[in-house]
């Protein structure tokens, strides 16, 4: 008797860049992606989520000891410690959420190559992840605002904080989908990536502020970061000097730009996950 052959069937994206309709429907995954990510980083620690607070408070207290004290790093009247903690807060929430979200694909290859749901779920859920983290760290900052009596301008804290929020988010998730879609085919990018967020580390007004950089390309290069208009925001409502609008501006359109070039190169690429994960 001859043999019927297997009909094959195959599962392509949608043309969209982010279909809604479709992640909308999916986003029951978001929770289970999220909540897994959590449980794993925490578990079997003495500390546990404790964790979060104790890592950036610890690079508080180096950085104000050698830069704050030492070195008087000028920070436009803030306390040095205001300073730093306000920077590590987003750089944080920017490095984990790049970490978890470049690595995300290899680490949920098993699933990936099981079932079809749309692949841009494992990125953002990673990114979702690292602002779990976040939420620890900035209850201690608030905090941390009321022991220094500092003046908070109540208006533009409003808006702000979440456009912060938002363009620390969307400048992970950009590089974080490019690097996800890179790591799948390249290998070598496991091993680059660790590097590249401490390139950057250096290269984020962080532990400095931009004003410091003697020459302009300095500054241009730095605001070409996309998390840099993001921490700048942050520090909005209480910074004694205004932020340089022009060189925010930059780092936005950055922070889009790359948005943009990782959500193409993802969507191009994902349809080869399965295969090569």
């Amino acid at each position: 008797m001859s043999q019927t052959p297997e009909e094959e069937f195959v599962i392509e994206p949608a043309g969209h860049l982010v279909n809604v309709k479709e992640i909308w429907h999916y986003r029951e995954l978001f929770y289970f992606f999220t909540w897994r990510d959590i449980k794993v980083k925490y578990k079997q620690t003495f500390f546990g989520v404790a964790w979060a607070l104790l890592q950036p408070l610890f690079l508080v207290v180096i950085f104000t000891l050698f830069f704050g004290q030492n070195l008087k790093v000028p920070t436009g009247g803030l306390p040095y410690p205001v300073f730093a903690f306000s920077g590590l807060l987003i750089w944080t929430l920017f490095s984990s959420g790049l970490n978890n979200a470049g690595n995300s694909m290899i680490a949920n290859a098993a699933i990936i190559k099981k079932v079809y749901f749309p692949r841009l779920v494992v990125p953002v859920s990673s990114i979702i992840a690292a602002l779990f983290d976040f939420i620890f760290g900035f209850i201690v900052f608030i905090g941390m605002l009321f022991y220094y009596h500092l003046s908070v301008d109540w208006l533009t804290l409003i808006y702000a904080w979440p456009l912060a929020l938002v363009l620390a988010t969307l400048g992970t998730l950009g590089p974080g989908c490019l690097l996800a879609a890179l790591n799948v085919k390249y290998r070598d990018f496991r091993y680059a990536i660790p590097f590249l967020i401490q390139a950057l580390f250096f290269l984020t007004p962080v532990i400095y502020p931009v004003n410091l950089l003697k020459y302009p390309i300095l500054k241009y290069l730095v605001s070409l970061n996309p998390v840099c208009a993001a921490i700048d925001l942050f520090r909005l409502p209480f910074a004694v000097e205004p932020a340089d609008l022009q060189l925010t501006g930059i780092s936005i359109f950055s922070t889009v730009l790359f948005l943009l070039v990782g959500l193409l190169y993802f969507r191009k690429t994902e349809q080869y996950f399965a295969d090569l994960a």
